[in-house]
């Protein structure tokens, strides 16, 4: 029986962390009306506002987040939309955030037609309210380091259940052989990933695929999670090495 030790499939990841501060101003309008303009050679502000006081303050166990001088602090609520205005509302927004629990997976040895399987968590917060998305990719198939041998992306059950990096389908025959993942948890494609079983490969950076979204959704979030599970699926026929390769993940904000 062929004994196949896996080198560390290493994750690593691109994310980005914003952090958002945001003063609404609704102006009403009438002849003649003006706002200061700020620029400088590194920026420039169209419409701005000179306020007496804005911000927040502490003191004696209490804290105050104000703005005045204003012309229409608030909140006002309609059909699809909510603006709030004031530089108090800047402390109500949600940071963006993302994170990885593990960022090293070892499948340590492999035995032929026996799966093995792993996972981390990704965690997203988001305030933008245009919603956010998560995308993953793979530099290029599980390789050991002389790239004289490789572990292919898996096809799942193939035939009727191929499946390719957009489209999740069965993969539950220990008889195909591949690696790839699955997800489950919040803001995912729940039709896709129709049962425990259900895999997709990962889009192939190598062949020029684009990155597939793994999660996303339209409006702020204040914490989602979700957890790929990774599968590998070897042959008898497998050429025994340490085999590697990077996912990529990228976390973005829309707007």
């Amino acid at each position: 029986m062929l004994n196949l030790k896996i080198l560390r499939s290493k994750i690593s990841f691109k994310f980005l962390v914003l952090s958002f501060e945001l003063a609404l101003l609704v102006l009403s309008c009438a002849t003649d009306t003006k706002a200061e303009q700020m620029s400088s050679p590194y920026y420039e502000l169209d419409m701005t506002t000179l306020n007496m006081t804005g911000g927040r303050k502490t003191g004696s166990g209490k804290v105050l987040t104000d703005t005045a001088g204003e012309l229409t602090p608030g909140q006002y609520d309609s059909i699809g939309y909510t603006v709030k205005a004031g530089f108090q509302y800047i402390h109500s927004l949600i940071p963006f955030t993302f994170t990885i629990s593990d960022l090293s997976i070892d499948f340590g040895s492999l035995t032929p037609g026996v799966p093995s399987y792993s996972e981390n968590t990704l965690i997203v917060s988001a305030g933008a309210a245009g919603g956010w998305q998560v995308n993953a990719w793979e530099n290029h198939e599980m390789r050991t380091r002389s790239d004289n041998a490789e572990i292919q992306d898996t096809e799942c059950n193939g035939n009727t259940e191929t499946c390719i990096p957009t489209d999740a389908k069965l993969w539950n025959n220990n008889s195909e052989y591949g690696f790839g993942y699955r997800m489950s948890g919040n803001d995912i494609d729940s039709a896709d990933w129709e049962s425990d079983n259900h895999y997709r490969p990962f889009a192939n950076n190598e062949d020029g695929d684009p990155a597939a979204i793994i999660m996303e959704a339209p409006q702020a979030t204040k914490s989602a999670q979700a957890t790929v599970t990774y599968k590998i699926n070897i042959s008898t026929l497998q050429p025994a090495g340490k085999y590697q390769n990077y996912v990529m993940f990228s976390a973005l904000p829309s707007f």
